[in-house]
């Protein structure tokens, strides 16, 4: 582990420790009757992991949680993705336009492809309170990313309304689950369970969509794809 990723893991601690004191000072999704229905739409920017990482996440993490608990909603294989950089977050009616998109596609033509591609370093869940998230440290070009995108859409008029816990060092987050109740001790002890015994190689995260849709992107649109550069 290098000095970047230390400081991604201490940014983690400190969300874990907002989450178990009950001080959450960042966005969070709030849950609906029904996730897959949800009216609230986003505009955000995620990558679609390959099939292989998929089959590994379902058949090692949600697999075996469905099978014990399986009155939560666990996100379909098409759903699942890695938040890169979001836009606007959810609302019902969305917080953005037609001229928004115009302009945020206009960023991310001028800002992705410029980046290069970048490893994602699985090695823990983290249950948050109303979801449970695959955590990732990354290379540090995950940052320049989301840097570069951070000040060309504020200079576009359409800056990120997310707030955010650290405005310096990013990682990845995936949400696999989202609760439908508080989830009990049980729940929790196998979500430790299933988190000591991770072990992914590196993943590398090669492209950006941008998107539109619900938390879930059950109903996503995805506007454009973005292949990063290689080294």
């Amino acid at each position: 582990m290098n000095i970047h990723q230390a400081k991604q893991r201490e940014v983690i601690g400190q969300i874990e420790q907002q989450i178990q004191e009950n001080k959450l000072m960042f966005s969070t999704v709030e849950p609906v009757a029904d996730f897959e229905q949800d009216s609230r739409i986003c505009l955000t920017s995620v990558h679609f992991p390959k099939i292989y990482l998929l089959q590994k996440i379902y058949s090692e993490i949600i697999q075996p949680l469905q099978k014990k608990f399986s009155d939560h909603y666990y996100y379909p294989q098409e759903s699942l993705h890695m938040t890169i950089k979001n836009v606007r977050v959810i609302h019902d009616p969305p917080n953005f336009t037609d001229v928004d998109v115009r302009k945020v596609k206009q960023v991310f033509t001028s800002v992705v492809p410029k980046h290069y591609s970048f490893n994602v370093y699985f090695y823990r869940l983290l249950v948050f309170p109303s979801n449970l998230a695959l955590i990732g440290t990354t290379d540090p070009e995950l940052d320049d990313i989301v840097l570069d995108l951070d000040r060309k859409l504020k200079e576009y008029g359409v800056a990120d309304d997310k707030t955010y816990i650290n405005t310096k060092y990013f990682f990845s987050n995936m949400t696999l689950v989202r609760f439908t109740k508080p989830i009990g001790v049980s729940s929790q002890e196998e979500v430790m369970r299933l988190s000591h015994q991770l072990h992914f190689e590196p993943y590398i995260v090669d492209s950006v969509s941008l998107v539109r849709g619900n938390a879930t992107l059950s109903n996503k649109n995805i506007i454009q794809t973005w292949k990063l550069k290689t080294t």
